[in-house]
């Protein structure tokens, strides 16, 4: 069924798995990571991959800054690559912790699979964050259909996150020109779904709410926070996700921004 045109003058976008590949690169990271343990001690590398994603997890759930790290956005697999630069407190203790996390995680991803090696744990670690930090992967029609919408809309992206990790993904991705407005949860000290942080980007885009449309791939951050400022919303659903009476409901759903130009019309 076609979507009834939305009229707008500003479109907010997402950045993580809507406009770029997240976990894929983090998991092609880990992957690559993994031929150095498959080499050196005969380890099946998905398995590691396996194992990682479930002890860093565990590891960063029971660390010491879990509640600023959920405020603003900040994911276990980002916390074993970012360098969580800046003088907020917060951040110093995160970078000071990061160096015991990521070693820990990677030693207990290994013991996991039947490896008891410090050196190696140190090397994989050390590896991954390098390794990661290069490798931003931009999806196939964001430019694309960014280039499109820019001709007519003002454009803004709200992201959450630390803020050197966030920025390197965009600079990494060459998309922030794109943008009259960049808002990245870090540097405010709040994130998605908090009212404020799509308040501070309307008033950055001088836009009211219902001239706006927020473009994303999480239902309660995205969605939720969106629909709560009284801004319109379109769900990227990559993945085939199933939406339930337990959802926030968006106003359309789109597998991909392909169709974002055909659905979008300036304000008259």
């Amino acid at each position: 069924m076609p979507h009834p045109p939305m009229k707008v003058r500003a479109v907010i976008f997402d950045l993580d798995e809507t406009l770029i590949e997240e976990e894929t690169s983090n998991d092609a990271s880990a992957l690559a990571a993994g031929e150095i343990a498959q080499v050196r001690r005969g380890v099946d590398r998905v398995a590691l991959l396996a194992a990682l994603r479930k002890r860093s997890r565990e590891l960063f759930l029971a660390g010491p800054l879990i509640d600023y790290c959920r405020d603003i956005g900040i994911s276990a697999r980002e916390a074993l690559w970012g360098s969580f630069s800046g003088d907020d407190p917060s951040l110093v203790q995160l970078r000071q912790w990061m160096p015991t996390y990521r070693l820990r995680s990677w030693s207990a991803a290994l013991a996991e699979v039947g490896i008891d090696d410090h050196a190696l744990a140190a090397e994989l670690a050390e590896f991954f964050a390098i390794d990661r930090s290069r490798r931003h992967v931009v999806f196939a029609e964001s430019e694309q259909v960014l280039h499109h919408l820019k001709k007519n809309f003002r454009l803004g992206l709200i992201t959450n996150g630390a803020p050197d990790i966030q920025g390197a993904k965009i600079a990494g991705s060459n998309l922030a020109s794109f943008f009259e407005t960049i808002v990245i949860s870090g540097d405010h000290g709040f994130g998605k779904p908090d009212l404020r942080i799509f308040q501070l980007a309307l008033q950055r885009l001088q836009v009211a709410a219902h001239e706006a449309v927020m473009i994303g791939d999480s239902l309660n951050r995205d969605v939720a926070g969106a629909r709560d400022a009284g801004i319109r919303t379109i769900w990227i659903n990559r993945y085939n996700r199933t939406l339930t009476d337990s959802h926030p409901v968006p106003d359309f759903v789109l597998t991909d921004l392909r169709d974002l130009p055909t659905i979008l019309l300036p304000v008259d």
